[in-house]
């Protein structure tokens, strides 16, 4: 992920309810090198997702948990989100996931309420294995932690 990907995930806006997952500004984010606005954490975890014109489509963060653990977060552009392509993307993501990290459990998280995303994830082999409350910018809520598991939902 370069610079201006990360910018132009500033930019992104979610229709409601999914505006928790906005980021903040990039003049912020980079000042306060926070997520990938700090350049050496962006070259280690985040990765674009580009189309076949070349414009951003996605992001995906992969994020070590100690040596076993390898935790995907992911992104989808606004305009792109509810059109049918989240399971390939998400495919996608796994299957790199994998090459970086081939002996480490795969999980992510999600709010409990997005029943969009937690329908991609199991159509793509996720499983919910645990629920808890965590901070967020917005407040405490409730997480699902997803775990791939291989394969397609039957």
């Amino acid at each position: 992920m370069d610079t201006s990907h990360a910018r132009q995930l500033c930019d992104w806006r979610y229709e409601p309810p999914y505006g928790i997952y906005q980021w903040p500004a990039w003049e912020v984010m980079e000042q306060a090198e926070m997520e990938f606005g700090d350049p050496e954490l962006r070259q280690r975890q985040y990765a674009a997702i580009l189309d076949d014109r070349g414009e951003l489509a996605g992001f995906a963060q992969f994020f070590p948990l100690g040596e076993e653990v390898l935790r995907l977060g992911l992104g989808l552009h606004p305009q792109l989100c509810s059109r049918g392509s989240g399971t390939a993307f998400v495919a996608l993501l796994v299957e790199e996931a994998c090459r970086r990290a081939p002996n480490s459990e795969l999980d992510l998280e999600v709010l409990t309420w997005n029943a969009r995303a937690i329908r991609v994830y199991e159509k793509a082999g996720f499983r919910i294995t645990d629920t808890y409350i965590r901070p967020t910018p917005q407040g405490a809520a409730e997480f699902h932690c997803m775990v791939y598991g291989g394969g397609k939902e039957a």
